[in-house]
């Protein structure tokens, strides 16, 4: 949520490219840290073929998904299906026989789901926000010929208002 304000300007492939590559420096000092110069070995190929699907499917398509979604949706109404963390790790636990949820894990799975749907019925009352295209700037429009410096760097593909930024110049 705290990449919103980079999502007009940059996009959310960009965005999840970004705070994928800030990552990579700080996970290497961990890994330093904690495993000294072993953090650095050639992976085996099975582990080569986990950290693949690792960073191609669980990194960046989430990413991407999630940075989409706060363009589309709202940053409210993301953040709020973030709750629903708690209740796909009591389903997964099940799900995999890993062991019974406690009265408490089921509890408060419950008051999450809760206050999800309460939070959705009150974000409900304001329109769903739809991604809207950006308009490009032509200088020549401009009649003392300025360069808007937002769009300079902005590829088809990225060219998206946050749906709340729109909303508020009435898009």
């Amino acid at each position: 949520l705290l990449a919103l304000p980079l999502l007009p300007r940059l996009g959310a492939v960009r965005v999840s490219a970004y705070s994928a590559a800030a990552a990579v420096p700080m996970l290497l000092a961990a890994g330093l840290a904690v495993d000294g110069r072993s953090v650095l070995r050639t992976p085996t190929w099975g582990e080569a073929a986990g950290l693949g699907y690792l960073s191609l499917v669980v990194t960046a398509a989430a990413f991407i998904a999630w940075y989409d979604a706060l363009g589309r949706i709202g940053a409210d109404r993301a953040g709020l299906f973030a709750g629903l963390i708690p209740i796909s790790a009591v389903a997964t636990t099940m799900a995999l026989g890993l062991r019974s949820p406690g009265i408490a894990e089921l509890a408060g799975a419950l008051l999450v789901g809760l206050g999800v749907i309460v939070g959705l019925r009150r974000s409900a009352e304001r329109p769903l926000a739809v991604a809207a295209p950006a308009h490009h700037h032509d200088p020549a429009d401009d009649e003392e010929g300025h360069q808007d410096q937002a769009h300079d760097d902005q590829h088809p593909e990225d060219r998206r208002f946050v749906a709340e930024k729109a909303a508020d110049h009435g898009v």
